[in-house]
């Protein structure tokens, strides 16, 4: 076979794996979008209210009425699955979106300017970094209480350095660039850099590190709900769902099962969709399109 043969063949495959990862990416951004869609018209989609108690129906086991099942106080399970998707999918999209935003921010900065700014923001980073996440978590939204806020902001907290860091080592390559020379010839200030030609040329990495980290952090926060540190009772959230029927999981596990399988599914999906975006953003993957 000749060297062109060989090139069209490879070329070839090139191109039958670049549309075999457009049609994966299409189909898990589907089931994505229906999930962000499930927990928008939750309240219109529960077939029962999920709140509404009713102890005569308390812990029957799924059937055509409740799919589900019901919980000890007789609400429906799918009810408050549905309804729990707002809380936990729409809390880890805040919570995704003000680590990936304050470390993106904190890293260029820290990388355009370096010196003392940057020496002391990678220290702090260090510092979050040196611990176990998952425990730094908890003892800091045992300190600030109960509630989802507070598990948004524990997590936060500990989440950020790996953005910094990330748009930092990007910041720390481009900012010598050609390119950045020509601008400061042409008067544009740090700020005016760091926006026009910085940010747009570094967003790949942190916008695929913030789509896988969607699983990640879901998960958490329903650790921390399930720890009692994060929703608390009766609102409809996944992990708080878990953590009050977790002492029925012998007897009556429907009830845990439940809340679990939709994070499971969710979970997978968005992790899912984050190893397709990052397959289709390869370099390696979209020369093949040249």
């Amino acid at each position: 076979m000749s060297e062109k043969q060989n090139k069209d063949v490879t070329v070839r495959a090139q191109k039958i794996k670049k549309s075999h990862i457009k049609t994966k990416l299409i189909v898990f951004l589907v089931l994505a979008i229906g999930l962000v869609i499930l927990a928008v018209f939750s309240d219109q989609l529960c077939p029962y209210d999920p709140y509404a108690q009713e102890l005569a129906s308390a812990l029957q086991p799924p059937s055509l009425q409740h799919p589900m099942g019901t919980d000890t106080y007789g609400r429906d399970m799918l009810s408050r699955v549905i309804s729990g998707a707002r809380a936990s999918i729409f809390s880890t999209f805040i919570l995704v979106a003000v680590i990936s935003v304050f470390g993106t921010v904190v890293g260029v900065c820290s990388g355009y300017y370096g010196g003392v700014m940057d020496s002391v923001m990678m220290r702090i980073s260090d510092v979050c970094l040196a611990f176990p996440g998952l425990v730094f978590a908890m003892a800091i939204a045992a300190i600030l209480g109960g509630g989802i806020q507070n598990a948004i902001i524990a997590l936060a907290v500990i989440s950020w350095p790996k953005y910094s860091r990330i748009a930092r080592s990007q910041t720390l390559a481009l900012k010598n660039e050609p390119y950045i020379h020509a601008a400061l010839l042409a008067g544009d200030n740090s700020g005016q850099i760091m926006i026009r030609h910085v940010l747009p040329n570094m967003l790949g990495p942190v916008l695929v590190t913030a789509m896988l980290d969607i699983g990640t952090m879901m998960m958490e926060l329903a650790g921390l709900s399930f720890l009692g540190l994060g929703a608390q009772i009766p609102m409809a959230e996944w992990g708080s769902m878990m953590s009050s029927g977790r002492s029925m999981i012998q007897t009556y596990p429907w009830v845990v099962l439940s809340p679990g399988i939709a994070i499971f599914v969710s979970v997978v999906i968005f992790n899912l969709l984050g190893d397709t975006i990052r397959d289709y953003l390869d370099p390696k993957n979209t020369r093949s399109q040249g």
